[in-house]
């Protein structure tokens, strides 16, 4: 039986192409060259360039349309949305998809708590002295961010108000927290969280005054009780990706489990050691992690986030094929086709001297910017 390759590659030209449905035209091959001492055709700079630049567009148009096929083929793909919830989690493969939030809530319990300090401080940061007091950490405190920061007059009482709004939010939750059904220890941690953090409050709104040095006596006295809602927070958190990962790779197969794409979507300030990114790689194929767990972070959670993830996992899909089969005689290069490094760096570092590569070491998996190279390096 002929295969599809050994049966377009029988036919004629023309005849393959009127078989497929579009008319021909000829090759490169079957052009001859221009006759010795023939004139060139005679065209502007502009028009030169616009045709060189089209060639690029061609690739563009062509690189595109690959992609947007090739992502109805991905599979199997687990697509991760971090959220306060501990994430969705949304298995993909040839017979669709399925979403999970696998998280029990005492993930998001403990973490809800866990934020008064940080509460407290959106609310009363504008409003600091933008100079940094005598503190023990002073010196880890950005003056320039600091008076960024502490945009308002810090004479003003404006920030009481908001407090106070807040103040009740931890008085009802406090008040409440018994009816909760939390593990003993959490209970007392988070009472002694809301507990503190209505102290500070209340004596700051007495006085129509703080300062950070105020502040960080009151954060730093509830710091092992936030150390006690971290450790709930992240068992919640194991137990749940552990579990709907088992239930899927059930589901899946072995063989095909082997071959799993992780894709994680977070933003920069949780991209570099994601939580769920942790937990994800004891769970696949130890010999592909570090090729098949992509961190995709972003400045916003995307429109679609199932088709922002399968978007960039199929370029970088066909990525890996396309180095290889474009750069076969160096293979340093098609490392830098396939993976994060812009294919022009090297070449730039050594035109600026650099005569070694000084980037940041990579982590073990892949992280790639969400949505923003929509075509090759």
């Amino acid at each position: 039986m002929a295969t599809r390759r050994g049966f377009i590659g029988s036919a004629t030209g023309i005849g393959t192409a009127a078989l497929l449905g579009y008319s021909a035209a000829p090759s490169f091959a079957d052009v001859p060259p221009p006759a010795d001492g023939a004139a060139a055709e005679v065209v502007s700079q502009q028009t030169a360039r616009s045709s060189m630049l089209a060639v690029n567009a061609g690739m563009r148009t062509n690189y595109a349309t690959l992609k947007a096929e090739l992502i109805k083929h991905l599979s199997p793909v687990v697509v991760v949305q971090n959220d306060a919830k501990g994430g969705k989690f949304t298995l993909v493969t040839k017979d669709g998809q399925e979403s999970a939030n696998p998280v029990s809530e005492t993930f998001e319990l403990a973490k809800s708590i866990a934020h008064v300090p940080l509460g407290i401080f959106s609310v009363i940061a504008s409003y600091l002295a933008d100079k940094i007091p005598n503190l023990p950490n002073a010196n880890r405190i950005d003056p320039h961010d600091l008076v960024m920061v502490a945009f308002n007059d810090d004479k003003s009482t404006a920030w009481i108000a908001p407090l106070q709004a807040y103040a009740t939010r931890l008085t009802t939750a406090r008040r409440q927290l018994a009816s909760a059904g939390l593990p003993p220890a959490l209970a007392t941690s988070c009472g002694n969280i809301l507990t503190a953090g209505l102290k500070f409050i209340n004596a700051s709104i007495t006085a129509k005054t703080f300062d950070m040095a105020s502040f960080e006596a009151f954060s730093g006295s509830v710091y092992p009780d936030i150390r006690v809602n971290m450790e709930h927070a992240s068992q919640a958190q194991i137990k749940g990706v552990q579990d709907i990962m088992k239930t899927w790779r059930a589901k899946v197969g072995e063989a095909a489990w082997a071959d799993l794409y992780c894709v994680v979507l977070s933003q920069w300030t949780t991209s570099l050691l994601n939580q769920n990114t942790i937990i994800l790689k004891d769970c696949m194929n130890a010999a592909k992690v570090a090729t098949h767990l992509i961190d995709l972070p972003g400045l916003e959670t995307p429109a679609d986030p199932i088709f922002t993830a399968l978007d960039n996992l199929a370029r970088i899909v066909q990525d890996n094929v396309a180095a290889e089969m474009v750069f076969p005689k160096d293979t340093k290069v098609a490392d830098a086709l396939k993976g994060q490094q812009d294919l022009l760096s090297d070449e730039i570092l050594n035109q600026l001297g650099k005569t070694t590569t000084a980037l940041k070491a990579a982590p073990s998996y892949n992280t790639v910017a969400s949505g923003v190279c929509p075509v090759p390096h």
